[in-house]
């Protein structure tokens, strides 16, 4: 049986495509195969979806688009929205069977989620739908900025209340200027009730964050 983990965040631009390579980096470096999910992207850049295309280098081994990113939407605004203007209507059975076909063929999936744990994906449903339909752990990814500790907190409240396990959070510094970022960490550390598996500093990234990523994760 493969294993997966659900990458979500406490908002949009918080580092979820960072994490979810290291952690396949990190699961590769282990002799396993692995692959990475995003299930819907909403933005595309000259070159394609850069999250998906950033998550497609960090595995290793190989699947059809199509399972890998069921939906990419050119706009670059909530999914549900994105989906209107493309004419399409997210379906999360479409992205449960593309999920099944990944895991039937890999040791380690990561499925990296859009935008926060709740925002839409259609007019009934939200990404949270989707993580319990999958039903996989989920890793969450602060952004440590002022406010992280409502949004943080109020992320870890939702998962919970759907029945899925926290498997722990990661502190990224996405702003270099945050006062009491120590103070903030020890904060979250208290009320989470879950191991915190990184801290990712505001520099750009290194591949010695796969390798803490790795060592706490497997602990």
């Amino acid at each position: 049986m493969s294993k997966a983990y659900f990458v979500t965040g406490t908002d949009t631009g918080v580092g979820k495509t960072v994490v979810a390579c290291a952690l396949l980096r990190a699961f590769a470096g282990q002799g396993k195969s692995v692959i990475g999910m995003k299930p819907v992207a909403a933005g595309c850049a000259d070159d394609g979806y850069d999250d998906v295309e950033q998550l497609i280098a960090a595995s290793n081994i190989e699947a059809p688009r199509g399972l890998i990113n069921p939906y990419a939407l050119p706009l670059p605004v909530a999914p549900h929205i994105a989906a209107q203007f493309a004419g399409v209507d997210i379906d999360i059975d479409i992205i449960a069977r593309a999920y099944a076909r990944l895991q039937a063929s890999s040791d380690i999936v990561i499925v990296e989620g859009v935008g926060g744990f709740k925002v839409p994906l259609n007019s009934h449903q939200d990404s949270a739908d989707l993580a319990q339909r999958l039903a996989l752990p989920v890793i969450l990814v602060v952004g440590m900025r002022l406010g992280c500790l409502n949004h943080a907190l109020l992320t870890a409240e939702s998962i919970r209340a759907r029945g899925l396990v926290l498997a722990g959070w990661i502190a990224n510094r996405i702003d270099a200027a945050m006062p009491m970022f120590e103070q903030n960490v020890s904060a979250l550390e208290e009320r989470l009730r879950c191991p915190r598996l990184a801290t990712l500093s505001w520099r750009p990234w290194s591949a010695q964050g796969a390798d803490a990523l790795s060592l706490t994760l497997l602990a």
